[in-house]
């Protein structure tokens, strides 16, 4: 552990920000309005942030609740301007924010050596075990289905977490080097501070703002990869041409295009890609993006509140499919389907959707990692079970190999 918070947000293309020092810091662990969370970032203007929002910030946002205890107690929402950034470019390091000194640089060459470490850390003995059991997981989707029957609901994302009990974690970087290894995820963040730590291979982009663009890339559809080049091949068209999986990025597309048209400029919500394949370490997936644009005068809040929590981590309508996933999901999400990212002194950010993640409370020595997928009217449930199988198991197998 440090005595100050360290992120580090790795895009697996030799890019990378690292973020560490102490510095002002917006912590917050019950009701917080999105208007103290501007006036946190109006009075850092000019500088980097670095942070998450919880999926359980929906609470603060649409006046939803969560039923069950939250058992890693990460706090809700943590953003903080630290005291260094530093930008990695292939082999090239940037000070971007704070002073480069000996200590500073001893800090950078350090985390880059354990970072880089090669194979041959010790086998990990993480007891990882499912919340709920397979027939109840099955269960779960057959009454999201009844909803959907019912009119309710037209998609939900439904999840269950697989824990890890009374487990000590001695190396952090080191098991995140493990999950790095396994994913190689575009969208990859480490983040350290007090008792928690993230270790997160997310394949998705929540929200990218660029001068006055926005850009979301939700993902709906999942294949496994295949050794067999022709086989793997093979269920990536499957992927591609399978009308279950274009329905269900379809239907979050849309939710998106709805969420952005609350603060997008008339006329700008466009998709500029739609169920395209992307192919990852462990997973092929279907992405799709949408895009407009905004006006100088929409901030961070405003943006927030018309998007958070994302599409594809909910359903739709995205406020009834909340109130489900909260009756029937046997976990509290905490960080998992929330976001993590930085924001430019500029004003320009970028955030990911916290999925493919292990979180560690130190303190109960807990660790989650929680996989989930979109339940439809065409969904089968003993499918569906299998599919979260396909995106968890080689991040559990692989931390402790």
């Amino acid at each position: 552990m440090n005595d100050f918070p360290v992120m580090f947000l790795n895009s697996n293309d030799g890019n990378a920000l690292l973020a560490f020092g102490d510095g002002e810091k917006l912590e917050w662990n019950i009701d917080m309005h999105p208007t103290d969370l501007q006036s946190f970032l109006d009075r850092r203007e000019g500088k980097y942030i670095f942070g998450y929002l919880a999926y359980e910030f929906k609470n603060c946002l649409n006046q939803t609740v969560s039923s069950k205890s939250d058992l890693l107690d990460f706090p809700v929402t943590f953003f903080w301007c630290p005291k260094y950034v530093v930008k990695f470019v292939n082999q090239e390091i940037e000070f971007v924010q704070g002073e480069k000194c000996a200590d500073a640089m001893h800090f950078v060459s350090t985390f880059q050596a354990k970072l880089e470490n090669p194979a041959g850390e010790n086998v990990s003995n993480f007891d990882f075990k499912p919340r709920i059991s397979k027939q109840a997981y099955m269960d779960g989707v057959s009454l999201v289905k009844r909803h959907i029957q019912l009119g309710d609901i037209y998609e939900l994302n439904f999840c269950q977490e697989f824990f890890a009990e009374n487990c000590a974690v001695d190396d952090y970087l080191a098991v995140y080097r493990k999950l790095n290894n396994i994913t190689k995820a575009p969208f990859s963040a480490y983040f350290n501070w007090q008792n928690f730590a993230v270790f997160c291979g997310s394949p998705e982009r929540f929200l990218q703002k660029k001068n006055n663009r926005l850009l979301s890339q939700p993902i709906k559809g999942t294949a496994p990869r295949n050794e067999n080049e022709s086989r793997d091949l093979q269920l990536k068209n499957q992927l591609q041409n399978d009308p279950k999986e274009r329905a269900e990025n379809i239907m979050i597309v849309d939710l998106v295009r709805n969420d952005l048209s609350r603060i997008a400029v008339t006329n700008s919500v466009q998709v500029d890609e739609l169920c395209e394949i992307y192919s990852f370490e462990t997973v092929h997936q279907m992405i799709s993006t949408v895009s407009c644009t905004v006006e100088d005068s929409i901030s961070f809040k405003d943006i927030v509140k018309a998007t958070f929590p994302m599409g594809s981590m909910t359903g739709a309508p995205k406020l009834r499919a909340m109130e489900l996933i909260d009756k029937y999901e046997a976990f509290n999400r905490g960080l998992y389907a929330g976001s993590i990212g930085y924001i430019h002194p500029n004003g320009d950010f970028d955030f990911n959707v916290v999925i493919r993640t292990v979180l560690y409370n130190a303190t109960k020595k807990y660790l989650s990692c929680s996989v989930g997928g979109a339940i439809t009217i065409q969904s089968d449930p003993e499918k569906e079970y299998e599919e979260c199988l396909v995106k968890v198991k080689r991040i559990l197998d692989g931390l402790n190999a």
